[in-house]
């Protein structure tokens, strides 16, 4: 498994993450055996959010990080082996975000109990917030932070100056931006391609002003999620008929390096010289296996360049 930097910590992370968000209704054997496939593969670091399992029938907010202690019951030097990454923000109930003072130390201090932990090593911001006072979150976090309960933070989703307004008050380092990016669904990397061809539908900057290259220039780690996804909510793109071109060239690839496509997918985004995270959100162990198998795949710029092309982006 290879390993990026995180953030500006000094730390070294896998850059392939464990997400937590599809495990309401695993059994507690499921998850022990999702959380065995990651170890095994030099996974150690897995994500959750406070939102994940609000919607599951009897559920609501914290379940999945609550299905994860429980099922794994993890000892205190287990527990030192792994990074627990969670966030907080958005409110299923009238649905909104919030990211006031009250709300956040309040959602720290609940995903702490469901996760069984003492700390949480990163909170992430989950989605912007129109009616954010930074102020609020930088008392939050010199809270969180000065009592222990929270090692480092982050932000989800945020565009550049919606981090830099963050920044203007909050004193920690901004160590993570969780984005979604696929190769189908990739406007923060391919509109920069294309940001200078007139009337092609890529020109528009509709990518958050640079996002990549802020995170790079401030030493954001880039988190990506949804990396299988062909769009919002749109279904894999693997083995889809929508991506006919793509799938051939994920083939094609995959015989080329002796992988699955699933691992080519991954490959694309960790090939990256951003240094990303993976972000996976399969229940499955052999996903996580042929995930895994993506984190240090050298493609070369041409086969990269070609999977852009394939999934149907402009490169002039």
């Amino acid at each position: 498994m290879h390993s990026v930097p995180f953030g500006p910590t000094g730390r070294r992370v896998p850059n392939v993450v464990a997400g937590m968000m599809r495990i309401a209704d695993r059994t507690d054997e499921e998850i022990r055996a999702l959380y065995t496939a990651a170890r095994e593969t030099g996974i150690d670091f897995f994500d959750h959010a406070d939102l994940y399992g609000f919607n599951h029938p009897g559920g609501g907010p914290h379940l999945c990080e609550r299905r994860f202690s429980e099922a794994l019951r993890l000892g205190p030097a287990e527990r030192e082996q792994i990074t627990l990454q969670t966030k907080t923000g958005i409110v299923p109930e009238e649905w909104h975000y919030d990211s006031s003072y009250e709300h956040i130390v309040a959602s720290a201090e609940r995903s702490l109990r469901a996760l069984d932990t003492d700390h949480i090593d990163v909170l992430l911001i989950h989605r912007p917030d129109a009616l954010v006072e930074p102020e609020e979150v930088a008392r939050a976090f010199d809270d969180l932070e000065s009592s222990g309960k929270v090692r480092a933070f982050g932000v989800s989703n945020h565009t550049p100056r919606q981090i830099d307004l963050l920044k203007s008050a909050v004193r920690q380092p901004i160590v993570a931006n969780q984005l979604q990016l696929s190769i189908t669904h990739a406007p923060i990397i391919t509109q920069g391609l294309a940001s200078n061809m007139g009337a092609e539908p890529g020109s528009a900057t509709l990518d958050g002003g640079g996002i990549v290259d802020h995170c790079r220039l401030n030493n954001i780690t880039v988190q990506a999620w949804s990396p299988f996804q062909k769009g919002f909510g749109d279904g894999v793109f693997l083995g889809s008929d929508d991506h006919p071109e793509l799938n051939a060239e994920l083939d094609r690839l995959a015989r080329k390096y002796g992988v699955t496509p699933t691992a080519i997918a991954t490959a694309w985004i960790t090939r990256h010289p951003a240094g990303m995270q993976v972000v996976l959100g399969t229940t499955k162990p052999h996903r996580v296996d042929e995930a895994a198998a993506g984190s240090d795949l050298p493609l070369t710029r041409g086969e990269w360049y070609g999977l852009v092309r394939a999934a149907g982006h402009l490169v002039p």
